[in-house]
């Protein structure tokens, strides 16, 4: 048989940092290595029991509607979105008007959608700017925006120490283009563990209201906050009654729920429906039973929700006493989470390090420990029991002697 001569119908790319990170870990363990690894950025171990026992219950009903495609919508529970938002934010939306609620199966699948739901490639519409928080950030909205390619302009909002990882408003006022504007944020946020300041938020929400900006936060990690003081975007933009906002909320980071693929939206009316109406045409909605369970784990089962992110926490304070005495340099202090984001170093192993990934490299080859680049910054992860591996960590930034 000849060989096909068939390729790709893509232009090169170097893939996406995960995948890439996960081929050096194979790489590495083939070769006998130890690996130590601070890259994980999903929780491990067993989904909370209660949801367990909750959702076993409802796969074993025999209503049709518990099996069925749900759509935009739950089915057995009408009213999930709104209560699977109240355990995130409180009551405080309870006697707000003009409020959309919208069931989806998580966040990721949704962060494609939401530039579509602004008009983006649509026929005679707006040119559209988006600005995302992926300087450095989970890329995921970066490369929906680039997909879209000249239909859309997009930038990515540069976070560092400098500005304590909240963008600043002049950064959207000097790279905005003509026509509607969508601002994409992530907080509390992935890499750097940063959760949003009120004062901060407000005046986020006032300058889009101003200016007809949309405003949409990916909330995944609200449960995992570790300080109070750090409100969501819902709690503020209600207070707005002429902005068009929305918020997403998960069940993945708050009780080992990743694979199960539940969440909700909240906002503005006018924002819900234009997303609704693009996701009613690109899925059938999640699983019905499982959402059944998570909600009976938000709404009975705090209390354990709580234990996770206390233990995030501690292991987050047990890691950054590991690093800190060995040299390393936080990019700023987590609030949330269970990331730590660290300055890469110029110095290691007696070598200059060129940028994040080399470190990266470096550190695996030599001592197992494997984190994630997002350069110029490297990130640990926490959802492995550090003080299990405290003594093999410390040993590999003992041998790594960095220096800034």
């Amino acid at each position: 048989m000849a060989k096909s001569t068939l390729t790709s119908w893509l232009p090169a790319a170097p893939g996406n940092v995960f995948q890439r990170n996960k081929a050096i870990r194979r790489a590495a363990e083939e070769k006998g290595v130890k690996v130590i690894n601070l890259s994980i950025g999903q929780p491990s171990g067993p989904a909370l029991e209660l949801a367990c026992k909750a959702t076993a219950k409802a796969v074993m009903s025999r209503d049709q509607n518990m099996h069925e495609y749900q759509d935009n919508g739950c089915l057995p529970i009408p009213d999930f979105a709104k209560r699977f938002v109240r355990c995130h934010v409180g009551d405080c939306l309870d006697d707000v008007e003009g409020l959309g609620y919208l069931p989806i199966p998580g966040i990721k699948p949704m962060l494609g959608l939401i530039p579509l739901a602004c008009g983006a490639v649509a026929r005679d519409t707006p040119y559209l700017t988006v600005f995302t928080c992926t300087d450095p950030g989970y890329p995921t909205p970066a490369y929906w925006s680039e997909v879209y390619g000249s239909d859309i302009s997009h930038v990515a909002l540069k976070l560092s120490p400098d500005n304590g990882f909240l963008f600043t408003l002049d950064q959207i006022t000097t790279e905005r283009e003509v026509g509607r504007c969508l601002v994409m944020m992530n907080f509390p946020h992935n890499p750097s563990g940063r959760a949003m300041d009120e004062d901060w938020v407000r005046h986020v929400c006032g300058y889009c209201q101003q200016r007809d900006i949309r405003l949409v936060n990916d909330a995944a990690y609200t449960l995992v906050t570790h300080e109070s003081g750090h409100p969501t975007l819902a709690q503020i933009a209600c207070q707005f009654p002429g902005l068009s906002w929305a918020e997403a909320f998960s069940a993945s980071k708050a009780g080992n729920f990743t694979g199960w693929r539940i969440g909700a939206m909240v906002g503005s009316a006018d924002f819900i429906d234009d997303i609704a109406r693009i996701k009613g045409d690109a899925d059938s909605g999640f699983a019905a039973f499982a959402a059944i369970g998570i909600l009976e784990q938000l709404e009975n089962g705090m209390d354990e929700v709580k234990a996770t992110q206390v233990l995030y926490h501690q292991r987050i304070r047990a890691l950054i006493s590991i690093l800190r005495p060995r040299g390393m340099k936080l990019a700023v202090t987590p609030q949330a989470g269970f990331f730590t984001l660290w300055q890469t170093p110029k110095m290691a192993f007696g070598q200059v390090i060129t940028d994040a990934e080399h470190f990266n490299r470096l550190m695996l080859e030599n001592t197992g420990v494997l984190g994630v680049p997002f350069n110029p910054y490297i990130r640990y992860a926490v959802v492995n029991d550090v003080l299990a591996n405290a003594n093999g960590i410390a040993e590999a930034f003992d041998k790594a002697s960095v220096a800034y």
